[in-house]
């Protein structure tokens, strides 16, 4: 599983020209189901986004969560995060789960979230979304699962 995290000012997603997911400050996070993942790697993956301190406190250190700041998130289905590149020029998505299977996984891991933030928003598993990010920082993390 490969995830990008990215801390954002506002972002939004777009499907046929319609708006069906916006936020303002908080995460925007890239999801990237790879064949071989279990619902063990979606925990994991969870538990770390909700819990990684990349949010700046008073005095401008990054001490805390989007759990603790209060903040959304925007969950892309990605799966072109699963992308070889070790040959060639154009890249294999050979290690990518079956997007029959990833839909599944990719719904656990937002309800998994949705257990743990009031505010969960997604863009949609196998949609050709316009994805628009305004980062904040930049601060970009990837978890590798």
């Amino acid at each position: 599983m490969k995830v990008l995290i990215n801390r954002i000012n506002k972002g939004k997603v777009e499907v046929a020209k319609e708006v069906i997911a916006s936020i303002d400050k908080g995460l925007a996070v890239f999801v990237g189901i790879e064949a071989g993942n279990t619902e063990s790697n979606l925990v994991t993956a969870a538990k770390k986004i909700v819990n990684i301190r990349i949010f700046e406190d008073k005095t401008g250190k990054m001490s805390r969560s989007v759990k603790q700041a209060g903040l959304p998130v925007l969950c892309i289905p990605n799966f072109t995060l699963c992308a070889s590149t070790e040959k060639g020029r154009r890249p294999s998505f050979e290690k990518a789960m079956k997007p029959e299977k990833a839909k599944k996984l990719f719904d656990k891991f937002l309800n998994l979230l949705h257990n743990e933030l009031d505010n969960i928003q997604s863009g949609i598993f196998g949609a050709h979304m316009d994805i628009k990010l305004e980062l904040d920082g930049p601060v970009n993390i990837i978890l590798e699962i």
